[in-house]
């Protein structure tokens, strides 16, 4: 196929390759650590490069969670990035990443369809060790991509990723809004918002930066509206990230890190209700759980109390020139970037072998497979406290353990088969 790059010849012990969907960091690392093992892993993607999600986000945009806790296996992040990672040099790290393990990587093209393969696909295939199909196999799957491409593949792993498709509410009267509406996921930089009154829908962590962006930026008004007050916590604080303490307490009780956050809060976080935004009723750990990530303070504080962004009511409806807030009250902006969510967009891919939620989250993830389909694993879809990427390389691990028990991959065989030293996939210092 064009697009794979050179690599070591696995395909006479292996002639299916587990198939990895997405090159963004989930993907990456767990393809590095399935060739570690020996298993041969192939990464289709449906852009012309990896790391396309991160491409495309805002350019004030770095990572939240240290340069050091953020590595994948087997490469370190350059110390030269900096404590706090760019998006530009995220995208550099992938990039290194895939050539420094020499990762197979197909792009240019997207999977729309998975789905079981008949048991008669997978007669007389070879596993690990050049035998019949590993005990536990099955008959594999079978993808469907563009340009009428079906591929067979001993195992799937999906990473399509956590933020995939741009989730903008129906507001009432949205079609007839004379503004510009846009959802976040197109904003790059401040510059077409110069000296325009701008609405930013939405506190996460997305929606707080781009206003702080616009404001930094030379908007000449800048409003933030706020359904849900979030929990907002100083990326570091006396040198210690915020990210470590998430690590620590993400196997306590609830209630007891919500009394923890609260205690915390008060001592570092001012109380911004004067100013529209008030400490939030719920817990910290509480609102993890249901899935709202605290916010991490890159100048939002700051913002709020100098008043370049002004925290206004939640968005209700459009009625033309103006936008219709909960409490009320009429805004005209010239402007309103949605900072309002993600869905998976896994529907159309696997939603007819009944793995997803009712939110359309896969209901197994990491090492564990679906009951119902065995042989399909999923990265990246939780957005957990301690950091999603470092969440992604301990799942790539565990993902790849797994898969390789799972083909027959015997131990003694999985370097001569990946063609890697007996390193395993401890961090090593990146190439100059």
């Amino acid at each position: 196929m064009p697009g794979v790059p050179a690599a070591p010849d696995m395909s006479s012990t292996q002639p299916r390759p587990v198939y990895v969907i997405g090159a963004g960091p989930g993907g990456l690392a767990v393809a590095a650590a399935l060739r570690s093992r020996g298993v041969r892993a192939v990464v289709v993607e449906k852009s012309d490069g990896v790391g396309a999600s991160w491409r495309g986000h805002y350019a004030r945009l770095h990572l939240h969670t240290t340069r050091r806790l953020s590595a994948l296996p087997g490469l370190a992040i350059p110390r030269r990035f900096g404590r706090w990672v760019s998006r530009d040099d995220v995208v550099r790290y992938l990039e290194k990443y895939a050539e420094f393990h020499e990762l197979e990587l197909v792009t240019g093209v997207e999977v729309t369809r998975i789905e079981r393969a008949p048991a008669a696909a997978g007669a007389g295939d070879g596993a690990g060790d050049g035998g019949g199909a590993a005990a536990g196999e099955g008959p594999g799957w079978l993808l469907h991509a563009s340009g009428g491409r079906v591929l067979a593949g001993r195992a799937v792993v999906v990473a399509t990723g956590f933020n995939h498709t741009p989730r903008l509410p129906d507001w009432p009267g949205r079609d007839t809004y004379t503004g510009a509406l846009a959802h976040a996921s197109a904003y790059r930089d401040p510059k077409p918002y110069e000296g325009r009154d701008v609405l930013v829908v939405g506190a996460g962590n997305t929606g707080a930066e781009i206003a702080v962006d616009l404001a930094e930026g030379g908007a000449a008004r800048v409003r933030l509206a706020v359904r849900t007050a979030p929990h907002i916590v100083r990326r570091s604080t006396a040198g210690w990230p915020a990210q470590r303490t998430g690590i620590l307490v993400r196997r306590l009780p609830v209630r007891l890190v919500d009394r923890l956050g609260a205690l915390t809060a008060k001592v570092s976080v001012p109380d911004l209700t004067a100013y529209g935004l008030p400490r939030p009723e719920s817990g910290l750990y509480s609102r993890v759980r249901q899935g709202a990530i605290p916010v991490q303070d890159v100048g939002l504080i700051a913002a709020v109390r100098a008043g370049t962004v002004e925290p206004v009511a939640a968005v209700e409806a459009f009625d033309g020139a103006e936008v219709v807030l909960a409490d009320g009250s009429r805004i005209t902006p010239d402007a309103v970037v949605a900072a309002t969510g993600y869905r998976r967009g896994l529907e159309g891919l696997i939603g007819h072998l009944d793995v997803l939620d009712e939110r359309g989250r896969p209901l197994a993830h990491g090492r564990r497979t679906p009951a119902q389909a065995p042989g399909l694993y999923f990265t990246g879809f939780t957005n957990p406290i301690s950091g999603m990427f470092r969440e992604m390389a301990l799942d790539a691990e565990k993902i790849a353990k797994a898969l390789a028990r799972r083909l027959g991959v015997r131990a003694e065989a999985r370097r001569a088969a990946a063609h890697l030293p007996d390193t395993g996939l401890r961090p090593v210092d990146p190439p100059a």
